[in-house]
């Protein structure tokens, strides 16, 4: 009988000493790969491009723009929320595109013109009192004709531009092809 026991305890130690073995192997490979990819898990998953980042305007730019801006008057939400298309917009009006934005007038003539996201303070800032009878609101789309390709810059760019805006003290009025929201 003691014989019987003492085969059955040896089994159990023998079993015992191999699922350590195996656990051990196992734990070892978790924690291995959980090291290896540990950089990966904190910085995360980027393309080359995705890495990017948009050039914004210096703090003191932003401050000086801010300043000057703030002389036209607050956003009247009555007069804004009004329009539904951006042909009835009378404020000033970003297209963000891949390489920046298209700032668009609108005066007794419509004017145009591509800035970088970096000159966006300058831009409104240069504008005449009287291209804002909404007050201080800018509505902002996205190109509806650049490739699928192009979408993350212009996505980031368009984030910049919200971010400037913000820091301007100019309500950002985001269009979408719905209509604004």
């Amino acid at each position: 009988m003691l014989v019987g026991v003492r085969m059955t305890v040896t089994a159990l130690i023998s079993n015992c000493k191999s699922s350590v073995r195996i656990f051990s192997f196992r734990a070892g490979l978790v924690l291995a790969l959980s090291l290896a990819s540990a950089p990966l898990l904190l910085t995360g998953c980027k393309s080359a491009s995705a890495g990017t980042t948009v050039a914004t305007a210096s703090p003191q730019v932003v401050e000086s723009a801010r300043q000057k801006l703030d002389l036209i008057p607050p956003p009247s939400k009555t007069r804004y929320l009004a329009v539904h298309n951006l042909a009835g917009w009378e404020n000033p009006y970003l297209t963000m595109e891949e390489n920046g934005a298209m700032l668009h007038v609108m005066s007794a003539q419509r004017q145009d013109e591509t800035v970088r996201v970096s000159d966006l303070p300058a831009a409104l800032n240069s504008l005449p009192e009287d291209s804002w009878p909404y007050g201080r609101v800018v509505a902002v789309e996205e190109t509806h004709n650049e490739p699928t390709a192009a979408r993350p810059a212009i996505r980031r760019n368009v984030e910049a531009a919200l971010k400037t805006l913000s820091d301007l003290g100019v309500v950002a009025y985001e269009w979408n092809e719905g209509g604004l929201r």
